[in-house]
């Protein structure tokens, strides 16, 4: 059997760029990483059980690369394992094409960096994706960091906000939103453990003015949406709305738009077209996306797809970022 998905479709590809670093192939970078006892496969496994072979090796091949340039930071390492990934994007697809592989290197190296400060899982409680997203960088990240990055969970629905907290052992965050004065007050909060998932606080809104004033309150640098239930709804005016206002108050806010692709949900204009046809939830993605990503937050097999990897964006984003540490705890 192949040793993973697409391979034939992939692996001139992922050797061309393996060789660029002096690494012969799959089996070598391999080797690189258990001299270093470093388990790529093991730890994107761990994050969304679910992945693709092919996400697994991603990993492999983007971590030999990373120890290969010598990384010595995590920010520099989770950048090229961005290398990795993209070197597993299908010639042609949707993914190539905007880059994929190396946005999400560049996004858990912000997440590393001691410059974002809060980072959002927006709309994420519609799906676990986003629950084993957060669990991987809150679980890592802050080994690396002088400063703990706060992550958030903010979706729309405080009972599920409230489910996904007590399952996850994260920390509740109730809160109650004035129409009238726009101010927003916490009610309550409850925190479902006492490990590094507590510092994890999820959030539920009742619709977007609420959800706004929650990003607003954590003062969240960057964010990446969910495309689940309620795109049109909730995450992707929360995002386009709260970037709105930071570029009138002059603060820096990175907006990531998971989702989106040829015939994507929600009514693509027209199937027949091909490449051509975008869905809503595509279209509202590169209204406020600074870095707009290809396929599903949550399913694997739709970001494959789109000619990446089997796993959804939210987990790749926890499993990033935790590979990345564990480069730099190996030295």
């Amino acid at each position: 059997m192949p040793l993973f998905e697409s391979y034939d479709r992939r692996i001139d590809k992922v050797n061309a760029a393996l060789n660029t670093y002096g690494i012969k192939d799959i089996d070598e970078a391999k080797a690189i990483c258990a001299a270093k006892n470093i388990d790529p496969y093991a730890i994107c496994e761990g994050i969304q059980n679910i992945a693709f072979e092919n996400a697994k090796w991603a990993y492999v091949v983007g971590s030999a690369i990373a120890i290969k340039k010598g990384c010595k930071t995590a920010a520099e390492a989770a950048e090229a394992i961005g290398i990795g990934l993209q070197a597993f994007c299908i010639p042609g697809s949707v993914a190539e094409d905007r880059k994929v592989g190396l946005g999400h290197g560049n996004l858990a190296a912000m997440l590393l960096r001691n410059e974002t400060k809060c980072f959002a899982f927006l709309a994420g409680h519609e799906s676990f994706a986003a629950a084993e997203g957060a669990i991987g960088i809150a679980q890592s990240a802050n080994k690396v960091r002088q400063e703990p990055l706060r992550v958030i969970l903010n979706g729309l629905g405080k009972d599920a906000a409230m489910i996904i907290s007590r399952i996850n052992g994260f920390t509740y965050v109730q809160t109650d939103f004035d129409y009238a004065t726009g101010e927003l007050n916490v009610v309550k909060t409850k925190s479902y453990s006492d490990g590094p998932r507590a510092a994890v606080k999820c959030y539920g809104a009742d619709d977007v003015r609420e959800g706004v004033a929650i990003m607003r309150a954590e003062g969240v640098d960057v964010s990446i949406t969910g495309n689940s239930t309620n795109p049109t709804r909730f995450q992707h005016p929360v995002a386009g709305t709260y970037k709105k206002e930071c570029i009138e108050n002059g603060r820096k806010y990175f907006s990531v738009a998971s989702g989106g692709g040829t015939g994507r949900t929600l009514h693509p204009d027209n199937m027949g077209a091909g490449p051509a046809s975008y869905g809503m939830t595509d279209t509202m993605g590169r209204m406020h996306g600074d870095a707009q990503f290809a396929g599903s937050s949550s399913v694997p097999a739709h970001v494959e797809m789109m000619g990446f990897l089997g796993m959804g964006n939210n987990p790749m984003v926890g499993a990033t970022v935790q590979v990345a540490v564990a480069i730099e705890m190996a030295k």
